[in-house]
């Protein structure tokens, strides 16, 4: 809605492609409510298939005079290449590796809440999740003992279960994709202090500590219900850590010095930062977009 609704509004008409594994809630829903909301024939218009297919075809094509893509930065940077060729505008909306920082001063009781939320919502599969749980030495037993307890309390199954919160990743693939981090983590060093165990697609929500920066289950995009945890010393440790990645789409930030905060979240390089809130928040008054590999946003788009 993001790219359809701003483009509607600007007097545009559009062509979706969703994802192969996604046609019915990354589309054809969407067209159909548009349609009984009365939108004239044509302005919004839905192509199935899949990217490998259809993608490159999709986006040289002459009509399109901007393409609006959400997705892997390996796939955007092949958009962005084959649109720049075309002098065509993009806005691309790439991966993410977030950082989540705890400084030794932060209200523990709210940033375990945040984290919580913005770790496990939607098992993970959120491209402004938390990636990376960023912790102050002096206060990391304390928020891993409080973080685990809430993640244990977490019901995974069938999500048309009211009570469920985790339920099962978009395919089995991902599921065997993240067990390879998480095995490759631990002969590395890293801990599964909860749960670590999968069933068919449903990934048990898992905790990992200590985890260094150069582990695979902190190297790589996660999207999934896995939160490893990283300890720091100083300061310039968590800037360093928290730029370390090819990626910087959202963040957060945990301190009482509102001001100390702010001027620490301006030095990490990313497309937007939280202080004293979770990652996954997006403000539709807002530009959306990344720094380094995880995209760009045009800000201004007339195409009519």
């Amino acid at each position: 809605m993001r790219s359809v609704g701003s483009a509607i509004a600007l007097g545009n008409t559009i062509v979706i492609k969703p994802a192969s594994q996604t046609p019915v809630t990354g589309a054809t829903l969407l067209a159909k409510l548009f349609e009984e909301a009365g939108l004239p024939k044509d302005v919004l218009n839905v192509v199935i298939g899949r990217g490998s297919h259809i993608g490159d075809y999709f986006v040289k094509h002459p009509t399109p005079k901007l393409i609006s893509f959400t997705g892997s930065t390996p796939v955007g940077k092949n958009i962005g290449k084959l649109a720049g060729e075309a002098l065509k505008r993009v806005s691309l909306e790439l991966g993410g590796n977030n950082v989540f920082i705890v400084m030794k001063d932060a209200g523990i009781e709210k940033a375990v809440d945040a984290a919580i939320f913005g770790k496990f919502i939607h098992q993970g599969q959120i491209c402004m999740s938390i990636n990376r749980l960023v912790i102050h030495e002096e206060v990391a037993d304390e928020f891993v003992s409080k973080f685990v307890k809430k993640a244990k309390a977490l019901k995974s199954g069938n999500p048309m279960d009211q009570e469920v919160i985790i339920g099962p990743l978009i395919n089995r693939d991902q599921v065997a994709r993240i067990q390879k981090d998480i095995e490759a983590s631990k002969k590395a060093g890293a801990k599964i202090i909860l749960g670590g165990n999968a069933k068919d697609a449903l990934l048990e929500v898992t905790v990992l500590d200590p985890v260094t920066d150069d582990m695979p289950i902190a190297e790589n995009e996660i999207f999934g219900p896995v939160a490893p945890i990283i300890r720091f010393k100083t300061e310039e440790e968590a800037l360093s850590i928290a730029n370390s990645k090819d990626f910087g789409l959202s963040g957060a930030l945990h301190t009482k010095d509102i001001e100390k905060g702010t001027a620490f979240a301006r030095s990490v390089e990313t497309g937007m930062i939280h202080i004293n809130d979770q990652t996954v928040n997006d403000e539709a008054n807002a530009p959306f977009g990344g720094e380094k590999g995880s995209g760009l946003v045009v800000l201004v788009a007339t195409l009519c």
